[in-house]
């Protein structure tokens, strides 16, 4: 229970929100839809686990390793070779079923509010481009952060 309760406090604490607003309450990010982005060794006996606790697959592509499942309104993205660590991920734009929202906070703007604010980012989006693009960070144990807009702003 406490260690529930430490990780709360934790996203709490970087200003982390999910909230019902579409773009901010107060001066808190809004950072879009989250899911979990782990690492697999193997996509086909992962999916498979996956599946036998009740996720169904919502999204990807076996033959390219990476595929999206979804329980309720959990989704874990499983990546076969992609990423070197686990992912802490948010996608701007959609809501829980992967459908685009009329109004959010585009990544560009997501981007410019963590800069201001002192964060420092591994991989920066360009700042004068439009439509899908993405910035990713670490928190302060080293577990990264991607943010991951694939919609164009309406």
């Amino acid at each position: 229970m406490h260690k529930y309760l430490f990780i709360v406090i934790a996203f709490a604490g970087l200003g982390l929100v999910f909230a019902a607003s579409p773009i901010s309450e107060g001066n808190r990010l809004q950072l879009g839809n989250f899911s979990i982005s782990l690492t697999v060794k193997d996509i086909v006996a992962s999916k498979n686990f996956y599946e036998k606790l009740g996720f169904a697959q919502v999204a990807g592509n076996l033959d390219q390793r990476w595929v999206v499942l979804k329980n309720g309104d959990t989704k874990i993205g499983l990546f076969q070779g992609m990423f070197d660590k686990n992912t802490l991920t948010f996608n701007p734009g959609w809501d829980a079923n992967g459908d685009q929202l009329d109004s959010f906070l585009d990544v560009r703007e997501i981007q410019k509010r963590l800069l201001e604010s002192g964060l420092e980012l591994t991989t920066k989006a360009d700042p004068n481009s439009t439509g899908p693009a993405f910035v990713a960070f670490v928190d302060p144990d080293g577990n990264p952060i991607l943010i991951d807009q694939h919609v164009p702003k309406l």
